[in-house]
């Protein structure tokens, strides 16, 4: 019914030397807003960090999150701002 791409071949087949390198790059890719705020948005490195969990699932809630770690920026409630 579906053809099956190359990498997904590799993992059906592939041993403990495939897990061994698919699983940090994974984890890594995943992690990549949360990396980013260490380097440009450590202010809010704690509320990025978790929201990169479930953001992780989501495509745009993940780019997203990256713009926010790139940016130093976290979107205030008006009651957290003083005028």
């Amino acid at each position: 019914m579906f053809e099956s791409s190359e990498w997904l071949y590799q993992f059906e087949h592939g041993g403990l030397g495939f897990l061994l390198w698919f699983a940090p790059l994974f984890v890594v890719i995943y992690f990549i807003p949360t990396l980013v705020a260490v380097m440009f948005n450590r202010q809010h490195l704690g509320k990025i960090a978790l929201a990169n969990i479930p953001a992780g699932f989501s495509v745009i809630a993940w780019c997203a999150l990256i713009a926010v770690a790139f940016s130093g920026k976290l979107i205030l409630k008006k009651s957290d701002t003083k005028q």
